[in-house]
Protein backbone atom coordinates (compact mmCIF):
# COMPACT_ATOMS: atom_id res chain seq x y z
CA UNK A 1 0.00 0.00 0.00
CA UNK A 2 2.67 2.38 1.31
CA UNK A 3 4.76 1.63 -2.36
CA UNK A 4 1.41 2.34 -3.90
CA UNK A 5 0.81 5.77 -2.46
CA UNK A 6 4.43 6.68 -3.23
CA UNK A 7 4.68 5.69 -7.13
CA UNK A 8 0.61 7.54 -7.25
CA UNK A 9 2.01 10.67 -5.83
CA UNK A 10 4.90 10.58 -7.96
CA UNK A 11 2.84 10.18 -11.03
CA UNK A 12 1.21 13.60 -9.79
CA UNK A 13 4.15 15.00 -9.66
CA UNK A 14 5.21 14.51 -13.24
CA UNK A 15 2.28 15.22 -14.29
CA UNK A 16 1.58 18.71 -12.53
CA UNK A 17 5.54 19.30 -13.67
CA UNK A 18 4.31 18.84 -17.48
CA UNK A 19 1.31 21.34 -16.84
CA UNK A 20 3.07 23.56 -15.84
CA UNK A 21 5.92 23.30 -18.67
CA UNK A 22 3.09 23.98 -21.44
CA UNK A 23 1.31 26.26 -19.27
CA UNK A 24 4.71 28.60 -18.96
CA UNK A 25 4.78 28.18 -23.04
CA UNK A 26 1.10 28.99 -23.51
CA UNK A 27 0.93 31.95 -21.09
CA UNK A 28 3.85 33.95 -22.88
CA UNK A 29 1.89 33.29 -25.91
CA UNK A 30 0.06 36.43 -27.74
CA UNK A 31 -3.30 34.65 -27.82
CA UNK A 32 -2.95 34.05 -24.19
CA UNK A 33 -2.48 37.49 -23.33
CA UNK A 34 -5.21 38.47 -25.26
CA UNK A 35 -7.57 36.38 -24.06
CA UNK A 36 -6.56 38.36 -20.76
CA UNK A 37 -8.20 41.19 -21.83
CA UNK A 38 -11.79 42.33 -21.31
CA UNK A 39 -14.12 45.24 -20.44
CA UNK A 40 -12.48 48.12 -18.73
CA UNK A 41 -14.04 48.94 -15.57
CA UNK A 42 -15.82 52.51 -15.38
CA UNK A 43 -15.85 53.44 -12.17
CA UNK A 44 -14.50 52.01 -8.47
CA UNK A 45 -17.39 50.95 -6.76
CA UNK A 46 -15.44 52.21 -3.64
CA UNK A 47 -12.35 52.95 -1.81
CA UNK A 48 -11.50 50.57 0.37
CA UNK A 49 -9.17 51.68 3.50
CA UNK A 50 -5.96 51.27 2.38
CA UNK A 51 -4.45 50.63 6.23
CA UNK A 52 -6.27 47.10 6.66
CA UNK A 53 -3.40 46.03 4.46
CA UNK A 54 -1.37 45.64 7.51
CA UNK A 55 -3.58 43.08 8.50
CA UNK A 56 -1.73 40.59 6.17
CA UNK A 57 1.66 42.07 5.87
CA UNK A 58 4.11 43.81 7.76
CA UNK A 59 7.82 45.51 7.51
CA UNK A 60 10.11 46.24 9.52
CA UNK A 61 10.79 49.85 8.39
CA UNK A 62 8.45 52.22 9.23
CA UNK A 63 8.17 54.41 5.51
CA UNK A 64 9.84 53.65 2.47
CA UNK A 65 11.30 56.51 0.48
CA UNK A 66 10.81 57.36 -3.40
CA UNK A 67 11.44 61.04 -3.89
CA UNK A 68 14.89 60.48 -4.37
CA UNK A 69 14.50 58.09 -6.83
CA UNK A 70 14.71 57.83 -10.46
CA UNK A 71 11.80 56.03 -11.59
CA UNK A 72 13.50 55.25 -14.96
CA UNK A 73 15.81 53.04 -12.70
CA UNK A 74 13.66 51.96 -10.32
CA UNK A 75 12.98 48.56 -12.38
CA UNK A 76 16.12 47.63 -13.36
CA UNK A 77 16.28 43.94 -11.97
CA UNK A 78 20.36 43.75 -11.75
CA UNK A 79 19.79 46.38 -8.94
CA UNK A 80 17.63 44.87 -6.91
CA UNK A 81 17.97 42.35 -4.39
CA UNK A 82 14.83 41.61 -3.44
CA UNK A 83 12.88 41.54 -6.76
CA UNK A 84 9.69 39.62 -5.25
CA UNK A 85 9.00 41.94 -2.42
CA UNK A 86 9.47 45.24 -4.89
CA UNK A 87 6.74 43.46 -7.57
CA UNK A 88 4.32 42.82 -5.45
CA UNK A 89 3.82 46.51 -4.20
CA UNK A 90 3.45 45.39 -0.39
CA UNK A 91 5.33 48.52 -0.23
CA UNK A 92 2.48 51.26 -0.88
CA UNK A 93 1.53 51.42 2.58
CA UNK A 94 4.82 52.80 3.93
CA UNK A 95 5.11 55.89 1.47
CA UNK A 96 4.83 59.30 1.97
CA UNK A 97 1.27 59.30 0.02
CA UNK A 98 0.91 62.81 -0.58
CA UNK A 99 4.17 63.93 -1.29
CA UNK A 100 5.24 61.09 -3.31
CA UNK A 101 2.12 60.54 -5.52
CA UNK A 102 3.30 62.17 -8.58
CA UNK A 103 6.90 59.60 -8.20
CA UNK A 104 4.74 57.07 -7.65
CA UNK A 105 2.16 57.50 -10.98
CA UNK A 106 5.67 57.33 -12.79
CA UNK A 107 7.35 54.37 -11.72
CA UNK A 108 3.55 52.58 -12.24
CA UNK A 109 3.18 53.39 -15.35
CA UNK A 110 6.40 52.32 -16.07
CA UNK A 111 5.73 48.98 -14.40
CA UNK A 112 2.86 48.50 -16.87
CA UNK A 113 5.14 49.50 -19.82
CA UNK A 114 7.42 46.41 -19.08
CA UNK A 115 5.55 43.94 -17.73
CA UNK A 116 1.73 44.53 -18.22
CA UNK A 117 2.29 41.07 -20.72
CA UNK A 118 3.03 37.56 -18.87
CA UNK A 119 6.11 37.65 -17.18
CA UNK A 120 7.19 33.86 -15.15
CA UNK A 121 8.72 35.25 -12.19
CA UNK A 122 6.64 38.47 -12.10
CA UNK A 123 3.48 37.06 -12.23
CA UNK A 124 4.07 34.36 -9.92
CA UNK A 125 0.98 33.86 -8.13
CA UNK A 126 2.02 35.12 -4.64
CA UNK A 127 3.65 38.35 -6.53
CA UNK A 128 0.76 38.81 -8.83
CA UNK A 129 -1.79 38.21 -6.19
CA UNK A 130 -0.15 40.57 -3.18
CA UNK A 131 0.02 43.22 -6.50
CA UNK A 132 -3.31 43.72 -7.41
CA UNK A 133 -4.46 43.57 -3.38
CA UNK A 134 -2.21 46.17 -2.95
CA UNK A 135 -3.56 48.14 -6.13
CA UNK A 136 -6.47 48.68 -5.00
CA UNK A 137 -6.20 49.04 -1.65
CA UNK A 138 -4.26 52.38 -2.65
CA UNK A 139 -5.97 53.22 -5.44
CA UNK A 140 -7.70 56.56 -4.75
CA UNK A 141 -4.23 57.82 -4.51
CA UNK A 142 -2.70 55.84 -7.47
CA UNK A 143 -5.96 57.29 -9.86
CA UNK A 144 -6.11 60.68 -8.40
CA UNK A 145 -5.41 63.28 -10.58
CA UNK A 146 -4.33 61.10 -13.19
CA UNK A 147 -5.23 61.06 -16.94
CA UNK A 148 -7.47 59.18 -19.04
CA UNK A 149 -4.98 57.12 -20.36
CA UNK A 150 -2.56 56.07 -16.98
CA UNK A 151 -6.30 55.53 -15.75
CA UNK A 152 -7.21 52.94 -18.42
CA UNK A 153 -3.92 51.28 -18.12
CA UNK A 154 -4.07 50.65 -14.86
CA UNK A 155 -7.58 49.48 -14.66
CA UNK A 156 -7.39 47.13 -17.38
CA UNK A 157 -3.80 45.68 -15.79
CA UNK A 158 -5.65 45.10 -12.62
CA UNK A 159 -8.44 43.18 -14.57
CA UNK A 160 -5.82 41.26 -16.72
CA UNK A 161 -3.63 39.90 -14.09
CA UNK A 162 -7.02 38.81 -12.06
CA UNK A 163 -8.08 37.12 -15.14
CA UNK A 164 -4.95 35.00 -14.86
CA UNK A 165 -5.59 34.46 -11.59
CA UNK A 166 -9.03 33.18 -12.10
CA UNK A 167 -8.16 31.13 -15.25
CA UNK A 168 -5.27 29.09 -13.18
CA UNK A 169 -6.89 29.03 -9.71
CA UNK A 170 -8.07 25.02 -10.50
CA UNK A 171 -4.21 24.29 -11.06
CA UNK A 172 -3.12 25.56 -7.48
CA UNK A 173 -2.14 23.48 -4.97
CA UNK A 174 -0.70 25.04 -2.45
CA UNK A 175 -3.13 25.99 -0.35
CA UNK A 176 -1.29 29.21 0.97
CA UNK A 177 -1.16 30.89 -2.54
CA UNK A 178 -4.77 30.08 -3.30
CA UNK A 179 -6.18 32.22 -0.09
CA UNK A 180 -3.98 35.13 -1.63
CA UNK A 181 -5.53 34.24 -5.00
CA UNK A 182 -8.59 34.24 -3.87
CA UNK A 183 -8.29 37.20 -1.96
CA UNK A 184 -7.55 39.19 -4.65
CA UNK A 185 -10.34 37.86 -6.59
CA UNK A 186 -12.76 38.64 -4.20
CA UNK A 187 -11.61 42.55 -3.92
CA UNK A 188 -11.89 42.91 -7.36
CA UNK A 189 -15.37 41.99 -6.70
CA UNK A 190 -16.27 44.34 -4.28
CA UNK A 191 -14.61 47.30 -5.95
CA UNK A 192 -15.44 46.93 -9.63
CA UNK A 193 -19.37 47.14 -10.46
CA UNK A 194 -18.51 45.29 -13.68
CA UNK A 195 -17.00 42.49 -11.89
CA UNK A 196 -19.23 41.43 -8.85
CA UNK A 197 -19.36 37.94 -10.54
CA UNK A 198 -15.65 38.09 -9.10
CA UNK A 199 -16.81 38.55 -5.18
CA UNK A 200 -19.28 35.43 -5.74
CA UNK A 201 -16.49 33.34 -6.94
CA UNK A 202 -13.88 34.00 -4.95
CA UNK A 203 -16.14 33.54 -1.90
CA UNK A 204 -17.75 30.17 -3.28
CA UNK A 205 -13.70 29.31 -3.59
CA UNK A 206 -12.64 30.08 -0.53
CA UNK A 207 -15.58 28.07 1.58
CA UNK A 208 -14.67 24.94 -0.47
CA UNK A 209 -11.03 26.31 0.91
CA UNK A 210 -11.99 26.39 4.62
CA UNK A 211 -14.20 22.89 4.57
CA UNK A 212 -10.69 20.93 3.14
CA UNK A 213 -8.20 22.57 5.22
CA UNK A 214 -9.77 22.62 8.36
CA UNK A 215 -11.42 20.58 11.25
CA UNK A 216 -14.56 21.47 13.13
CA UNK A 217 -12.17 23.47 15.96
CA UNK A 218 -10.77 26.20 12.74
CA UNK A 219 -7.09 24.20 13.31
CA UNK A 220 -5.26 23.51 10.26
CA UNK A 221 -5.23 20.00 9.26
CA UNK A 222 -1.45 20.02 8.71
CA UNK A 223 -1.35 21.18 12.75
CA UNK A 224 1.17 24.07 11.66
CA UNK A 225 0.31 26.94 14.01
CA UNK A 226 1.90 29.13 11.40
CA UNK A 227 -0.73 27.95 9.04
CA UNK A 228 -3.37 29.24 11.48
CA UNK A 229 -1.92 32.38 11.53
CA UNK A 230 -1.25 33.01 8.23
CA UNK A 231 -4.45 32.04 7.37
CA UNK A 232 -6.71 33.89 9.84
CA UNK A 233 -5.12 36.97 8.57
CA UNK A 234 -6.37 36.72 4.94
CA UNK A 235 -10.11 35.76 6.82
CA UNK A 236 -9.57 38.95 8.79
CA UNK A 237 -9.00 40.64 6.12
CA UNK A 238 -11.59 39.51 3.82
CA UNK A 239 -14.04 40.18 6.24
CA UNK A 240 -13.24 44.05 7.28
CA UNK A 241 -12.91 44.69 3.35
CA UNK A 242 -16.46 43.39 2.95
CA UNK A 243 -17.38 45.31 6.45
CA UNK A 244 -15.69 48.14 4.85
CA UNK A 245 -17.97 47.79 1.48
CA UNK A 246 -21.01 47.45 3.44
CA UNK A 247 -21.57 44.37 1.84
CA UNK A 248 -23.08 41.15 3.72
CA UNK A 249 -20.49 38.83 5.28
CA UNK A 250 -20.82 35.48 4.44
CA UNK A 251 -21.54 33.03 7.45
CA UNK A 252 -18.91 30.61 7.19
CA UNK A 253 -16.17 33.48 6.82
CA UNK A 254 -17.49 34.93 10.30
CA UNK A 255 -17.50 31.48 12.00
CA UNK A 256 -14.05 30.67 10.85
CA UNK A 257 -12.55 33.79 11.38
CA UNK A 258 -14.30 33.22 15.53
CA UNK A 259 -12.54 29.66 15.21
CA UNK A 260 -9.61 30.27 14.25
CA UNK A 261 -9.16 33.47 17.04
CA UNK A 262 -9.81 30.92 19.77
CA UNK A 263 -7.54 28.50 18.71
CA UNK A 264 -4.74 30.97 18.53
CA UNK A 265 -5.49 32.33 21.65
CA UNK A 266 -5.45 28.24 23.21
CA UNK A 267 -2.30 27.92 21.41
CA UNK A 268 -0.32 30.85 21.87
CA UNK A 269 2.30 30.84 24.92
CA UNK A 270 2.73 33.62 27.81
CA UNK A 271 5.04 35.61 26.01
CA UNK A 272 2.35 35.84 23.40
CA UNK A 273 4.72 33.61 20.14
CA UNK A 274 3.28 30.71 19.28
CA UNK A 275 4.53 26.86 19.92
CA UNK A 276 7.39 25.55 18.32
CA UNK A 277 5.29 22.43 16.50
CA UNK A 278 4.82 20.83 13.37
CA UNK A 279 6.31 24.10 11.15
CA UNK A 280 6.02 26.63 13.63
CA UNK A 281 8.29 29.60 14.13
CA UNK A 282 8.41 32.03 17.11
CA UNK A 283 6.19 34.48 15.24
CA UNK A 284 5.25 37.54 17.04
CA UNK A 285 1.35 37.85 17.15
CA UNK A 286 1.07 42.04 16.70
CA UNK A 287 -0.56 42.36 13.42
CA UNK A 288 -3.68 40.62 14.99
CA UNK A 289 -3.16 40.86 18.38
CA UNK A 290 -6.54 43.45 18.89
CA UNK A 291 -8.57 40.99 17.02
CA UNK A 292 -7.52 38.13 19.64
CA UNK A 293 -8.54 40.53 22.56
CA UNK A 294 -12.48 39.55 21.14
CA UNK A 295 -12.34 36.02 21.53
CA UNK A 296 -11.05 33.75 24.48
CA UNK A 297 -10.37 29.84 23.65
CA UNK A 298 -13.93 27.81 25.07
CA UNK A 299 -12.11 24.51 24.75
CA UNK A 300 -13.00 22.73 27.97
CA UNK A 301 -11.08 19.26 27.27
CA UNK A 302 -8.03 21.65 26.58
CA UNK A 303 -7.01 19.60 23.41
CA UNK A 304 -7.20 21.82 19.96
CA UNK A 305 -4.83 20.57 16.84
CA UNK A 306 -3.54 17.41 18.69
CA UNK A 307 -1.93 19.67 21.46
CA UNK A 308 -2.70 19.38 24.77
CA UNK A 309 -2.11 22.61 27.02
CA UNK A 310 -1.90 22.35 30.82
CA UNK A 311 -1.60 25.54 33.03
CA UNK A 312 -1.21 26.48 36.88
CA UNK A 313 -0.54 29.37 38.30
CA UNK A 314 3.04 30.16 36.74
CA UNK A 315 3.33 27.07 34.97
CA UNK A 316 2.57 26.70 31.57
CA UNK A 317 2.93 22.94 29.51
CA UNK A 318 1.90 22.16 25.91
CA UNK A 319 2.42 19.24 24.38
CA UNK A 320 1.64 17.25 21.17
CA UNK A 321 -0.40 14.36 21.83
CA UNK A 322 -1.28 13.42 18.33
CA UNK A 323 -0.85 11.52 15.10
CA UNK A 324 0.90 13.00 11.64
CA UNK A 325 -1.29 14.89 9.02
CA UNK A 326 -2.50 12.98 6.26
CA UNK A 327 -0.06 13.21 3.28
CA UNK A 328 -1.34 15.76 1.47
CA UNK A 329 -0.88 18.60 4.78
CA UNK A 330 2.41 16.97 6.10
CA UNK A 331 4.96 19.27 3.93
CA UNK A 332 5.83 21.26 7.29
CA UNK A 333 5.44 18.17 9.96
CA UNK A 334 7.64 17.92 12.47
CA UNK A 335 8.98 14.25 13.59
CA UNK A 336 8.37 15.45 17.58
CA UNK A 337 5.38 13.28 18.98
CA UNK A 338 5.50 13.65 22.76
CA UNK A 339 7.59 16.64 22.42
CA UNK A 340 6.59 19.91 24.90
CA UNK A 341 7.50 22.96 25.76
CA UNK A 342 7.40 24.49 29.43
CA UNK A 343 6.80 27.85 30.38
CA UNK A 344 8.00 29.33 33.98
CA UNK A 345 6.70 32.52 35.20
CA UNK A 346 5.96 33.60 31.07
CA UNK A 347 10.05 32.53 30.27
CA UNK A 348 10.63 29.65 28.28
CA UNK A 349 12.41 26.98 29.94
CA UNK A 350 12.24 23.45 27.84
CA UNK A 351 11.59 24.07 23.96
CA UNK A 352 11.60 22.41 20.79
CA UNK A 353 14.05 23.41 18.11
CA UNK A 354 11.80 25.58 15.54
CA UNK A 355 11.47 25.18 11.81
CA UNK A 356 14.32 25.54 9.82
CA UNK A 357 12.42 26.56 6.06
CA UNK A 358 13.50 30.36 6.33
CA UNK A 359 17.33 29.12 6.21
CA UNK A 360 17.91 26.16 4.18
CA UNK A 361 16.69 23.23 2.67
CA UNK A 362 19.33 21.02 4.32
CA UNK A 363 18.57 23.41 7.78
CA UNK A 364 14.73 22.46 6.86
CA UNK A 365 15.34 18.92 7.02
CA UNK A 366 17.49 18.80 10.03
CA UNK A 367 15.18 20.71 12.24
CA UNK A 368 12.24 17.91 10.91
CA UNK A 369 14.25 15.12 12.26
CA UNK A 370 12.95 13.52 15.89
CA UNK A 371 16.17 14.51 17.46
CA UNK A 372 15.50 18.24 17.36
CA UNK A 373 12.40 17.78 19.57
CA UNK A 374 11.93 17.84 23.47
CA UNK A 375 10.84 13.91 23.11
CA UNK A 376 12.47 10.32 22.68
CA UNK A 377 14.51 9.04 19.90
CA UNK A 378 15.86 5.55 19.03
CA UNK A 379 18.72 4.44 17.58
CA UNK A 380 19.50 8.39 16.35
CA UNK A 381 16.33 7.46 13.87
CA UNK A 382 13.74 10.12 13.30
CA UNK A 383 9.96 8.32 14.06
CA UNK A 384 8.72 9.98 10.79
CA UNK A 385 10.87 9.94 7.45
CA UNK A 386 9.95 12.52 4.50
CA UNK A 387 9.96 12.52 1.16
CA UNK A 388 13.24 12.59 -0.90
CA UNK A 389 12.06 12.07 -4.69
CA UNK A 390 12.94 15.46 -6.12
CA UNK A 391 10.34 15.74 -8.52
CA UNK A 392 7.31 14.95 -5.46
CA UNK A 393 8.81 17.29 -3.27
CA UNK A 394 8.88 20.28 -5.98
CA UNK A 395 5.12 20.11 -5.86
CA UNK A 396 3.68 18.60 -2.37
CA UNK A 397 6.79 19.74 -0.30
CA UNK A 398 8.69 16.91 1.72
CA UNK A 399 5.61 15.33 3.02
CA UNK A 400 5.67 12.19 5.35
CA UNK A 401 6.47 8.87 4.04
CA UNK A 402 5.27 6.71 7.11
CA UNK A 403 2.70 8.10 9.91
CA UNK A 404 2.08 5.70 13.05
CA UNK A 405 -1.07 5.45 15.45
CA UNK A 406 -1.03 7.73 19.09
CA UNK A 407 -2.95 5.86 21.63
CA UNK A 408 -4.05 5.96 25.25
CA UNK A 409 -3.98 9.69 26.18
CA UNK A 410 -5.44 10.31 29.10
CA UNK A 411 -5.86 13.27 30.80
CA UNK A 412 -5.62 14.11 34.74
CA UNK A 413 -6.69 16.70 36.78
CA UNK A 414 -7.14 15.55 40.21
CA UNK A 415 -5.74 15.45 43.90
CA UNK A 416 -2.56 17.48 43.67
CA UNK A 417 -1.89 16.77 39.78
CA UNK A 418 -2.62 18.20 36.77
CA UNK A 419 -1.42 16.95 33.36
CA UNK A 420 -1.63 13.63 31.27
CA UNK A 421 -0.53 10.57 30.28
CA UNK A 422 -0.06 9.41 26.43
CA UNK A 423 1.79 7.38 24.18
CA UNK A 424 2.73 6.31 20.23
CA UNK A 425 3.81 3.27 18.51
CA UNK A 426 6.25 5.47 15.91
CA UNK A 427 9.23 2.99 16.91
CA UNK A 428 7.20 -0.11 17.51
CA UNK A 429 7.32 -1.28 13.66
CA UNK A 430 11.48 -1.03 13.16
CA UNK A 431 12.25 -1.26 16.92
CA UNK A 432 9.95 -3.21 19.19
CA UNK A 433 9.09 -0.24 21.03
CA UNK A 434 6.43 2.13 22.41
CA UNK A 435 7.05 5.06 24.17
CA UNK A 436 4.75 6.51 27.06
CA UNK A 437 5.36 9.69 28.72
CA UNK A 438 3.53 11.10 31.51
CA UNK A 439 3.59 14.47 32.22
CA UNK A 440 2.43 16.87 35.35
CA UNK A 441 2.09 19.71 37.46
CA UNK A 442 2.20 19.21 40.90
CA UNK A 443 -0.11 21.84 42.37
CA UNK A 444 0.58 21.29 46.08
CA UNK A 445 4.73 21.29 45.39
CA UNK A 446 4.66 23.70 42.54
CA UNK A 447 6.84 21.94 40.16
CA UNK A 448 6.39 19.58 37.17
CA UNK A 449 7.27 15.96 36.89
CA UNK A 450 7.79 13.90 34.19
CA UNK A 451 8.12 9.48 33.57
CA UNK A 452 8.88 8.71 30.33
CA UNK A 453 8.82 4.75 28.97
CA UNK A 454 10.35 2.58 26.72
CA UNK A 455 8.17 -0.52 26.06
CA UNK A 456 9.44 -3.17 24.26
CA UNK A 457 7.74 -5.52 22.90
CA UNK A 458 10.41 -8.25 23.09
CA UNK A 459 13.84 -8.37 25.04
CA UNK A 460 16.90 -9.34 23.06
CA UNK A 461 16.82 -6.18 20.54
CA UNK A 462 19.27 -4.14 21.35
CA UNK A 463 18.26 0.02 20.72
CA UNK A 464 20.09 3.12 21.81
CA UNK A 465 18.13 5.55 23.41
CA UNK A 466 18.15 9.47 24.03
CA UNK A 467 15.69 11.63 25.79
CA UNK A 468 16.16 15.10 24.63
CA UNK A 469 14.97 18.63 26.31
CA UNK A 470 16.30 21.43 24.08
CA UNK A 471 16.95 24.41 26.52
CA UNK A 472 15.90 28.23 25.71
CA UNK A 473 18.80 29.92 23.85
CA UNK A 474 18.35 32.78 26.15
CA UNK A 475 19.47 30.29 29.63
CA UNK A 476 21.99 28.46 30.46
CA UNK A 477 22.43 25.33 31.66
CA UNK A 478 25.04 23.00 33.27
CA UNK A 479 25.37 19.73 35.08
CA UNK A 480 26.18 19.45 38.39
CA UNK A 481 28.55 17.33 40.34
CA UNK A 482 25.64 14.58 41.19
CA UNK A 483 25.95 13.54 37.37
CA UNK A 484 22.26 13.21 37.84
CA UNK A 485 20.83 16.91 37.32
CA UNK A 486 21.59 20.61 35.69
CA UNK A 487 21.36 24.14 36.67
CA UNK A 488 19.15 25.93 34.25
CA UNK A 489 20.15 29.46 34.81
CA UNK A 490 17.23 32.01 34.31
CA UNK A 491 18.42 35.48 35.63
CA UNK A 492 21.11 36.30 38.52
CA UNK A 493 19.01 35.27 41.12
CA UNK A 494 16.33 32.64 39.78
CA UNK A 495 17.70 29.16 38.38
CA UNK A 496 15.70 25.95 38.20
CA UNK A 497 16.87 22.64 38.90
CA UNK A 498 16.60 19.32 36.40
CA UNK A 499 16.89 16.10 38.21
CA UNK A 500 16.43 12.77 36.99
CA UNK A 501 16.75 9.66 39.32
CA UNK A 502 18.98 6.97 38.91
CA UNK A 503 20.62 8.51 35.54
CA UNK A 504 23.60 10.89 34.46
CA UNK A 505 22.31 13.07 31.77
CA UNK A 506 24.67 14.97 29.65
CA UNK A 507 25.11 19.18 28.47
CA UNK A 508 24.81 18.83 24.26
CA UNK A 509 25.45 21.96 22.27
CA UNK A 510 21.90 22.07 19.83
CA UNK A 511 20.52 24.95 17.77
CA UNK A 512 17.32 26.68 17.85
CA UNK A 513 15.75 28.10 14.44
CA UNK A 514 12.73 29.50 16.03
CA UNK A 515 13.47 33.31 15.02
CA UNK A 516 14.25 32.14 11.57
CA UNK A 517 18.13 32.19 12.12
CA UNK A 518 20.41 29.58 13.76
CA UNK A 519 21.22 30.06 17.56
CA UNK A 520 23.36 28.43 19.34
CA UNK A 521 21.59 26.47 22.28
CA UNK A 522 22.15 23.30 24.48
CA UNK A 523 20.24 20.62 25.24
CA UNK A 524 19.39 18.48 28.35
CA UNK A 525 20.04 14.42 27.27
CA UNK A 526 19.87 11.43 28.87
CA UNK A 527 20.84 8.43 26.73
CA UNK A 528 21.78 4.73 26.79
CA UNK A 529 21.61 1.28 25.33
CA UNK A 530 19.03 -1.14 26.30
CA UNK A 531 18.56 -4.68 25.17
CA UNK A 532 16.33 -5.99 27.84
CA UNK A 533 12.92 -5.04 29.73
CA UNK A 534 11.49 -1.66 30.09
CA UNK A 535 12.80 1.91 30.81
CA UNK A 536 11.55 4.08 33.32
CA UNK A 537 12.76 7.41 33.83
CA UNK A 538 11.44 9.89 36.44
CA UNK A 539 12.37 13.17 36.04
CA UNK A 540 11.08 16.92 37.58
CA UNK A 541 11.80 20.50 37.32
CA UNK A 542 11.90 22.04 40.36
CA UNK A 543 12.89 25.95 41.80
CA UNK A 544 16.55 26.55 43.02
CA UNK A 545 16.62 27.27 46.66
CA UNK A 546 19.92 26.94 47.34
Amino acid sequence: MFGLKSVYFYLVACQITLIKFFKKLYFSSKNYNKSLESKTPQQVYYNPNPFLLSIITSYNNKSFKIGDVDPNVFWLEDKKKDTDQMHNFFWLNLIDRKADNKKLKKIIYIWMMKNSKYKQRIWETSTLSARVISWILNIDIILNNSTFDFKKNFLDCIISQTNHLKKNIKFEKDLEKKVEILTAIILTGLVFKEYEENFDIGIKEMESLVKFFFDNNGFPLSRNPNDLVFFSKYFIFCKEIIKDSQKYIPEFLEDIVEKNLKCINYIKTPNDRLPLFNGATSLNLGQIQKYLDDFKPDNKENILGGLFKIKHKSHFLIIDIDKPPMKKFSKSYQSGPLSFEYFLDGIKIITNSGFGYHISKKIELLSRLTACQSTLSINDTSITKFEKNEITSKIFGKSILNSFKSFDFFPKNENDLIGCSASNNGYETKFGCIHKRELYIDKKNNYIKGTDHILKAKDGYPIRYALRFHINPDLSVVKTMSGNSALIQISKNKSLIFTINEENLDIEKSIFLGEKKIIDSACITISGNLVNKNKIFNWEIRKNTD
